[in-house]
């Protein structure tokens, strides 16, 4: 049976990929797996790199209602189990980052190393939950053009490069709102994973744009705090997308990380 999610699985299989760790990308919200178009190209010549679609997003199928973060986690896990990869190194950005902290908890004994990028582990508020719910609302109301010209410059940065300027917003005008809208109210339930992340045995990195607003950089820092084995960076001049923003600075902190891991 075929895998539920679309997914692009770069595989060189060559002897330079031998002893080298997968690498998969989780993208966040309302992205696609193109979000990391940077690091596929960056990285897949010498290592197994594999990026979803989301379910509810890019080309993967559409479950209207809620999808919590758990049945995110579990299509990974299902579409890992099918490309027969037992350990990786899991990244994650913005809501990326919330469904690895899920995969960690549920099949962390696969992940190798952890990337955590401009995201953060805290609960859900009372007034946050009413704010998703009612995002959901609006997407499925008026669509996804609306709210991708609003959060555009809070996404990248105003003083982005027009060209990833036009990627993010491709992207976002591309998600079905239904797909949308059911990832936000799903993530509108979720856990809290502080205590999770004092939990995490490997290696883990963090990164965050010094300019993103949603996620600062003291939302970074206390996860690099909490988490036992973790290297902190700051991208200067980027907002909540530094490997899109910044590519070549994000592209050469992952590296030197996924060396660590490979040694």
């Amino acid at each position: 049976m075929p895998p539920f999610l679309a997914y692009e699985d770069k595989d060189p299989g060559t002897p330079a990929t031998y002893g080298r760790v997968p690498l998969v990308l989780v993208h966040g919200h309302p992205f696609d797996r193109t979000m990391w178009h940077p690091q596929l190209t960056e990285f897949s010549a010498g290592r197994r790199v594999i990026a979803p679609d989301l379910r509810g997003y890019g080309a993967s199928p559409v479950t209207p209602g809620t999808v919590p973060l758990s049945r995110h986690a579990q299509d990974i896990a299902e579409l890992l189990d099918h490309l027969e990869v037992d350990g990786f190194v899991l990244a994650g950005l913005s809501m990326g980052g919330q469904i690895a902290m899920e995969c960690c908890a549920r099949f962390g004994d696969r992940v190798r190393g952890l990337v955590l990028a401009d995201t953060f582990p805290d609960p859900e508020t009372p007034e946050g939950r009413r704010g998703r719910t009612a995002m959901a609302d609006r997407l499925l109301a008026e669509g996804m053009r609306g709210y991708a010209d609003e959060v555009l410059e809070k996404m990248v940065a105003p003083y982005a490069d027009p060209d990833v300027k036009a990627h993010v917003h491709r992207m976002m005008t591309a998600t079905p709102p239904e797909g949308a809208a059911a990832a936000l109210r799903g993530r509108a339930e979720r856990p809290d994973y502080r205590a999770l992340l004092t939990r995490v045995r490997v290696p883990a990195l963090v990164v965050v744009g010094a300019d993103d607003t949603y996620t600062p950089v003291s939302d970074a820092e206390a996860m690099h705090a909490a988490l036992p084995d973790s290297a902190l960076h700051v991208v200067e001049g980027a907002a909540h997308l530094p490997n899109l923003e910044r590519p070549e600075e994000f592209n050469r902190v992952l590296a030197g990380f996924l060396a660590r891991l490979d040694g």
